[in-house]
């Protein structure tokens, strides 16, 4: 078992990397605590048991359910079951319940203890760490939301195995996007030690910025792209996949402003490729609307801002030149 810590202070938590990971819930939980509010999906095939008395919720599947209307409907659950402060909500499943649940858990009596059991790849890689929690509006992706850190993260590299492939998938689009914020190796390294590798570098950078007020925002490289195409496509698209074109997208861009050669928009290539993701736009996209949607980017302050690669690495660029973005989609067909 491989155990980190997310740095905040007397608000650092531990992670746990490994097979059977979850069944050390119980050790995890808040001192204290006598019952949990278990949130999950039907289709969700991992029981956790927390060894205290606890209730099971459920929620609906797909980024669809991702919404206010499900937060609502936990939260008053919640009430009618008489959840306190002193009590926890576990949230067991992929990104869209630990995103989800984590909102709630936020916004329930202004803030629950909560942890993270996380069962997909993406979760474990990414959306479970650092505290991003939020649910999707018609006008974009993540637009409503609190930071709310866990008690506790459980990343059960056992359950990875009961993934379908587009799904494990999905998560390599996440774990694509650290290979370019230092992760050496990623991809030769044993599953364990990859999560594990991809959970160190997102809880150093949370630590030194768990409000995104700067350096945290390269951690959204290839998102500004990806968040609006699964936008504009209703979600056809999984969030690493979407997140997969948009890193060629960042490194066409970059390479068009002179940031970087031609030779490391090949190595991107390379990476998400060695990953079979898509590297093109969906066959219906719209430039135009994909270029509007960026400016609903929760970056987009006073300007376009896009996470480019350059001399100094990763990082926050304006960018105000809408033709160089419009132009740019011709090296994504």
């Amino acid at each position: 078992m491989i155990e980190l810590e997310v740095p905040l202070g007397e608000r650092s938590y531990r992670v746990l990397v490994g097979a059977g990971a979850r069944h050390r819930l119980l050790e995890v939980l808040p001192i204290g605590v006598e019952r949990v509010a278990l949130v999950t999906q039907a289709g969700i095939p991992v029981e956790v048991d927390p060894g205290v008395e606890h209730r099971v919720f459920t929620m609906g599947e797909g980024e669809q359910s991702k919404d206010l209307g499900t937060v609502e409907d936990l939260c008053r659950d919640f009430a009618r079951w008489g959840l306190t402060r002193g009590d926890c909500v576990v949230a067991v499943g992929g990104g869209v319940v630990t995103d989800t649940a984590g909102f709630a858990a936020a916004a329930y009596h202004r803030g629950v203890p909560i942890v993270h059991v996380s069962t997909t790849l993406l979760g474990q890689v990414d959306a479970a760490i650092g505290g991003k929690t939020g649910v999707n509006l018609p006008e974009g992706k993540n637009l409503v939301g609190a930071f709310w850190q866990p008690a506790a993260v459980l990343c059960d590299t056992d359950v990875l195995a009961t993934l379908p492939p587009r799904e494990y998938r999905n998560g390599l689009g996440e774990m694509a996007k650290y290979a370019f914020l230092g992760v050496d190796r990623l991809a030769d390294l044993p599953l364990d030690e990859a999560v594990a590798a991809c959970v160190a570098c997102k809880a150093e950078v949370v630590g030194s910025d768990e409000r995104e007020g700067g350096r945290r925002a390269i951690l959204n490289y290839g998102h500004t792209l990806g968040h609006a195409l699964e936008t504009a496509g209703s979600y056809d698209l999984r969030h690493g996949e979407a997140v997969a074109i948009g890193l060629i997208y960042a490194a066409e861009l970059a390479h068009r402003m002179g940031r970087i050669s031609g030779d490391r928009v090949a190595e991107h290539r390379k990476v998400v490729a060695g990953y079979d993701l898509p590297m093109a736009l969906p066959p219906d996209s719209d430039p135009e609307q994909l270029v509007a949607l960026f400016a609903r980017d929760k970056k987009a302050v006073g300007g376009l801002t896009f996470v480019l690669d350059g001399p100094n690495g990763v990082e926050p660029v304006r960018v105000d030149d809408r033709a160089l973005l419009l132009d740019t989609f011709t090296a994504l067909t």
